[in-house]
């Protein structure tokens, strides 16, 4: 039965046609498919790096005072004015120790 189909030209070429723009053509279902999967990659990428620019603007935003620089400076480079002392409490559980094994 299928063969009497593909005797039919008009079938064949449909059928050669079919194969080649589904697999074998540069614009391929298949190509589409990658390039479709490379473009929701490339928006995620790019959420991630709007999100990343809002957290930037903000970090800039609080840095640009006087309080902000000098919050900054005291938390993570522990300077402090002439008048001060600094004291750094760690915890037992923030400390490395040393193992029977090393």
């Amino acid at each position: 039965m299928i063969v009497k189909y593909l005797r039919n030209i008009f079938v064949l070429i449909l059928v050669v046609f079919a194969v080649w723009m589904l697999f074998i053509d540069s614009n391929s279902l298949l190509i589409h498919r990658e390039l479709n999967e490379d473009i929701n990659d490339l928006e995620d990428e790019k959420e991630y790096y709007k999100k990343e620019i809002e957290k930037d603007k903000k970090a800039i935003k609080e840095l640009s005072t006087d309080e902000g620089i000098e919050k900054l400076a005291r938390e993570k480079y522990y300077m402090k004015k002439d008048n001060e002392d600094i004291y750094i409490i760690e915890y037992e559980d923030s400390l490395k120790t040393k193992t029977k094994d090393e």
